[in-house]
């Protein structure tokens, strides 16, 4: 048996809809500019956009939301609502007429963002780790299995409230790029595996919240999910 050196990290586990198991995350993959509305929103025209894409480590995945500390270095984190793809199998190069085979399940997402230090890297041509790969920065509900599903969702309501306020309200038949289509890209640049989690973009409406927020984020017939932002850790 082997022996670490330091103690090894828990990993990070998605409860399942209907199942005392739970889903293990591996990697956590985002997509950029995936809803026009929000494209042009960020100054970006989305006849010309292409994917791109983004990670976040898993133990920036929050199960089930709950309190997330607003995050150091900003003054300006934005909430992104988002559906989340669950991956049971994956591989390299897998067509678009094949991409469905390996979800699992979906799950509501929200990509908390600080949009002050994405906005600097983008004016010097910087990745975006700092803006996005942050501590809790990816709060993720309780995941439905496909079977628990009519179908994969590909059109009803994707929507975020602050404080009972509606900022976002969009519909998922808004996305320029299908989640089949998602699938086959990222295959290209990567091996997904099982326990991949996809972040499918977000529509417009994306704004500032800060402690004290209570936020919902809602994805057609998926469980809700509620973050409540608080004071910064000491």
């Amino acid at each position: 048996m082997s022996e670490f050196v330091v103690p090894p990290h828990p990993r990070t586990c998605l409860p399942v809809a209907g199942e005392t198991g739970r889903f293990p995350v591996r990697r956590v993959f985002c997509v950029g500019r995936n809803y026009a509305d929000h494209t042009r929103e960020m100054g970006d025209d989305p006849t010309r956009s292409p994917p791109i894409f983004f990670t976040k480590p898993a133990d920036a995945v929050l199960p089930e939301g709950g309190e997330v500390p607003y995050p150091p270095a900003t003054a300006d984190l934005h909430h992104e609502v988002e559906l989340v793809v669950a991956l049971k199998g994956g591989g390299r190069g897998i067509p678009t007429t094949r991409a469905l085979d390996a979800v699992y399940g979906y799950a509501v997402g929200i990509d908390l963002t600080r949009r002050d230090l994405q906005a600097k890297a983008k004016k010097a041509g910087e990745p975006w780790d700092a803006a996005k790969g942050f501590d809790l920065g990816a709060p993720v509900g309780v995941l439905s299995p496909l079977e628990s599903l009519d179908g994969h969702p590909t059109q009803g309501r994707i929507q975020l409230s602050v404080n009972g306020t509606i900022r976002q309200n969009g519909d998922l038949s808004q996305m320029i790029w299908s989640v089949p289509e998602i699938i086959h890209h990222l295959s290209a640049l990567w091996e997904l595996q099982a326990g991949d989690l996809i972040f499918t973009g977000t529509p417009s409406g994306v704004g500032p919240c800060g402690p004290g927020d209570g936020l919902e984020a809602l994805v057609g017939g998926l469980a809700p999910l509620q973050v409540t932002l608080v004071a910064p850790r000491s």
